[in-house]
């Protein structure tokens, strides 16, 4: 059985850094993002055309690249939770979470009975089609998934001592843009009320042994939140970073042909 090399890492007080990806699922991207540096790659279900056929090939790509495949899926509901897990996500993480009550919900959808709910299948996808002994298989199963709340309402930010506080959440994930708005105060990230809740979700995450977590959009960002404490970062959104790096080597070819005096 793989292990959780991210989950790991969390656990121990340490640190990890990856990508989260909305648009390019192409055959190359694990690779590219193992090549770049990445410890785990996050999959986006929530915002993007994504299916549960093309999200399994993906996670089958990830096998063997010592890259921690992560999903998150688009609501907080057990056939969500339960096939990201079984086509083989090390992950799940769920948006929107709201209540404590939410979030003993979502680690129950991920863990077999007696500490869950989730539905048995083994020699599928998420134990690499192997065979082996079935109760050892749940244990690690259970030992290696992760559980990542995100905080991005008001209800959420209201109860997230309570979110963090339940056993099998791994780490609380600020999305930064919906708490903004649901706050009323959208995109203000350096409004004192949205100060206020980073500074919140960051206490509970450290009186709980949870970790921070959030997507850098840029290397401000990235900084400011690593200083702050957050933990778990992914770094940019795929199709804005192929988008910039194009452009400025765009940039450089008008520039070039704009100071060709002709000669060849």
């Amino acid at each position: 059985m793989r292990n959780n090399p991210v989950k790991n890492a969390l656990e121990s007080g340490g640190r990890a850094i990856g990508a989260m990806v909305f648009e390019c699922f192409v055959p190359g991207l694990p690779q590219i993002c193992r090549n770049a540096g990445a410890e785990f790659v996050l999959y986006d279900m929530e915002h993007t055309g994504l299916s549960f056929e093309s999200l399994k090939t993906q996670l089958a790509l990830c096998r063997g690249l010592d890259i921690v495949p992560i999903t998150r899926v688009p609501r907080g509901e057990y056939h969500f939770i339960a096939r990201a897990l079984d086509v083989g996500a090390l992950g799940v993480m769920v948006p929107m979470v709201a209540t404590g009550a939410e979030a003993e919900y979502l680690v129950s959808c991920s863990r077999y009975p007696p500490h869950g709910r989730r539905g048995a299948a083994f020699g599928f996808a998420h134990d690499d089609y192997q065979g082996g002994d079935i109760v050892a298989k749940m244990a690690a199963l259970q030992q290696r998934t992760m559980m990542i709340a995100q905080i991005e309402t008001g209800e959420g930010l209201d109860n997230v001592e309570a979110i963090a506080a339940v056993p099998g959440i791994d780490a609380l994930w600020i999305g930064q843009f919906d708490l903004t708005n649901f706050l009323g105060i959208p995109a203000q990230f350096g409004h004192p009320k949205y100060l206020a809740a980073v500074d919140r979700v960051l206490a509970a995450c450290a009186t709980h042994g949870k970790a921070a977590a959030m997507l850098a959009t840029d290397d401000a960002w990235a900084r400011d939140y690593v200083a702050k404490g957050f933990r778990l970062m992914a770094y940019g959104i795929d199709q804005l970073l192929l988008q910039e790096a194009l452009r400025r080597g765009l940039d450089v070819l008008r520039d070039a042909a704009a100071n060709d005096g002709g000669v060849r």
